[in-house]
């Protein structure tokens, strides 16, 4: 619902993220007084709220950095979303120890500490400037777009960022906004459409979720008392921190293709050997400590590349009149991917126990060979240099009268 309510607003990026606190705030609000108002409904509403937040959020958020990054931190920039969404996992996992808040009288605590980041952000976003290229590409003011630049920046000289959005604007002149049904249609954005697709399903179905499921089954197989697992699973969680703030530095020095194959194919091997472990494990005595040593494995290799990359790709792969519907586009496949995992996982579990693993074993090879075969490297190259990269993937030359989303652009045009 969230990712739907992207096309629907009329905001800028900056005004949807501030509208979307509102469905943040409320919901903590409600979940925080649940428990003196006796009512099981104010949190279902609550979550219902709390999932349009977090539609929102996780498609804007890395939109808007994009928009407004040089070239040369743009990735950088790109994964600090998801830095923030790992710091948040394990923020809640501390919180959530049962010596804390996850008992009886903290829990409404606990629930309602989530309105907190959204005060935070609604006191501070205000300060912050629009995106230049929403401002000059759509809302057609240069002189706003230059003096957000100026702010973001810190210098005067603007003017090579400029002429590379007026080439951006001078290529989508007739476009106007790409719907989600135009998207799909559009052969000159065929490629990018597939590639998101690819990597958003393949970012969830890679069994992500599976696996915290089924950490605590195989920390307690490893011989971790019931009552210590929550600080293991903290333990984790700090462990995907680290390598999320390793991908924040790396990404703009190996670039996001290699990311993309590093994680992928770590996750791989990750998931085949946690099969062979858990099959193992009642014959062979250390066999559990394999299955911790894969799990801990898996994270790392997700987090480096399969979680981070994706949603900066859909930045950088498309311009700004396809954006918003690529950004719902991928932003409905993953959530979709995630329902899917958690719906089904435990039936697969029953159904082929410690083999469960070989599925996403598969999918993470799948898209390591797709990533390997088509996905280019966009490190430190403009929209407009990436957007010729596809075209000639997708045998576009010409723009169709109505529109295509690609021109004839020059060689370059933005030197930043």
């Amino acid at each position: 619902m969230g990712t739907m309510w992207l096309l629907l607003t009329p905001l800028p990026r900056k005004g949807t993220l501030l509208f979307n606190n509102i469905f943040s705030i409320v919901p903590a609000i409600l979940m925080g007084c649940s428990e003196v108002a006796r009512s099981f409904e104010m949190i279902i509403v609550s979550r219902l709220l709390v999932g349009i937040c977090a539609g929102l959020s996780s498609n804007v958020v890395p939109m808007y950095l994009g928009e407004l990054a040089p070239k040369n931190l743009r990735g950088a920039l790109g994964v600090v979303p998801q830095l923030f969404i790992t710091v948040g996992i394990l923020v809640a996992q501390i919180l959530g120890l049962r010596s804390l808040l996850a008992n009886e009288e903290g829990w409404p605590i606990l629930l309602g500490v989530t309105g907190v980041p959204a005060a935070l952000q609604l006191l501070l976003l205000p300060f912050f400037p629009e995106s230049p290229r929403y401002l000059l590409i759509q809302k057609k003011d240069e002189a706003a777009a230059k003096n957000a630049l100026r702010r973001l920046r810190g210098w005067d000289d603007v003017d090579a960022e400029t002429e590379e959005m007026r080439e951006e604007d001078k290529a989508e002149k007739a476009a106007g906004f790409i719907s989600v049904l135009q998207l799909l249609r559009k052969r000159s954005l065929r490629w990018q459409l597939i590639t998101i697709v690819v990597l958003m399903g393949g970012q969830q179905l890679s069994g992500v979720n599976a696996i915290y499921y089924y950490a605590d089954q195989i920390y307690l197989s490893a011989g971790v008392r019931a009552q210590d697992v929550q600080y293991v699973t903290v333990g984790t969680g700090a462990v995907n921190v680290l390598m999320t703030v390793c991908a924040v530095f790396v990404v703009e020095l190996l670039g996001r293709r290699v990311l993309l194959l590093l994680g992928f194919s770590i996750c791989c091997t990750a998931c085949c050997v946690l099969t062979a472990a858990l099959a193992l494990q009642d014959t062979v005595s250390w066999m559990p400590y394999v299955s911790i040593a894969c799990i801990i494995s898996y994270v790392i290799g997700h987090a480096l590349g399969p979680s981070p990359i994706p949603a900066l790709l859909i930045t950088e792969i498309f311009l700004q009149s396809s954006r918003p519907s690529a950004y719902m586009v991928g932003g409905s496949v993953h959530w979709l991917s995630n329902f899917t995992v958690g719906l089904i996982f435990p039936f697969i579990q029953v159904g082929l126990g410690a083999y469960s693993f070989i599925i996403f074993a598969v999918i993470c090879l799948l898209t390591t060979i797709y990533t390997f075969l088509v996905v280019p490297e966009t490190k430190s190259k403009t929209f407009i240099e990436i957007s010729q990269i596809f075209s000639k993937m997708n045998k576009v030359s010409e723009v169709h009268p109505e529109k295509e989303e690609l021109k004839d652009f020059p060689p370059s045009t933005a030197r930043l």
